[in-house]
């Protein structure tokens, strides 16, 4: 029975089923959304394309996240982590796994936009191939780390779920959360802007504004942004007097990335959700190419 197990500290019973409930909501609708991304890409001809792949690639990770975000709910509900030790390490490293490859993908989506329309260069399917699994062995090199000793995996403060234990501060901790966040968050950022910036400028000239420029970059700040606060600051400070259940926010903010992601690059895309309407209904899509930019 849940009112077996006690409350985690610094909780009360409607915010950690407020939390539970949270996280449960944002699992389902991110699933479902990148799950409808994932079968359309499989099912409909016309959006198997390579710059599409890597928007695949993106519905795959976020499909990750919420797999991550629903054991969690789930372990909310528990009152409890009831995976163990062991099973906390895997649920950070594959929490961090999809997480990194979710913010990669999204730079190689930047990229290939940056190459489309400023450059009028057509992505390859080796390339962009090659690119998908580049972004997932990368975000897979960082995520092991803190099983192999550099950084650490351990309870976020409901203790229901499992990242990178930020409690400590410690030398340790501060060289990994500076390489991780240079490599997996700045340089990302950087890329999306630049090429967005490009891209802005270009549709500019020529006064055609095909799609919101800015908002995959707002997307990225706003979403991983307070994480990598709260992260950042636990490198100078002892964020241990911050209440638990503000902790968690940061959290809870991250694990909407899946259901924003779907709508800015498939829903949000216009070919892209017409493929997704011709999977739903079976209605042919009167354009036959079909590329990720989004509208």
């Amino acid at each position: 029975m849940v009112t077996a197990h006690p409350l985690p500290e610094g909780f009360t019973e409607i915010e950690v089923f407020a939390i539970g409930t949270a996280l449960l909501v944002e699992a389902l609708l991110g699933f479902c959304l990148n799950g409808l991304t994932i079968i359309s890409f499989r099912k409909i001809k016309e959006l198997r394309t390579p710059s599409n792949l890597l928007v695949l690639s993106i519905a795959l990770a976020d499909c990750g996240i919420c797999i991550n975000a629903f054991i969690a709910a789930f372990s909310s509900f528990l009152r409890y982590w009831p995976y163990g030790s062991d099973g906390c390490q895997i649920h950070g490293f594959h929490g961090f796994l999809t997480a990194l490859a979710s913010i990669s993908s999204s730079a190689a989506v930047a990229w290939d936009r940056y190459h489309h329309y400023c450059t009028r260069s057509r992505l390859q399917w080796s390339t962009a191939a090659s690119m998908m699994v580049f972004a997932w062995l990368f975000a897979a090199f960082w995520s092991v780390m803190p099983l192999l000793g550099w950084g650490e995996y351990d309870y976020e403060p409901l203790r229901t779920c499992c990242t990178l234990d930020y409690s400590k501060g410690d030398r340790n901790y501060v060289t990994f959360l500076f390489a991780l966040s240079t490599f997996n968050f700045m340089i990302p950022g950087f890329i999306m802007m630049t090429a967005y910036q490009s891209i802005h400028q270009k549709f500019r000239k020529t006064g055609h504004f095909k799609f919101n420029t800015g908002l995959p970059l707002k997307t990225l700040v706003i979403c991983w942004g307070p994480y990598c606060l709260l992260c950042s600051y636990a490198a100078v400070e002892n964020v241990m007097f911050i209440p638990p259940k503000y902790r968690m926010i940061p959290a809870l903010v991250a694990k909407t990335v899946p259901t924003v992601d779907a709508f800015v690059y498939a829903l949000g895309n216009e070919n892209y959700r017409g493929g997704i309407w011709q999977f739903l209904t079976g209605q042919k899509i009167e354009k036959a190419e079909v590329d990720n930019k989004t509208k």
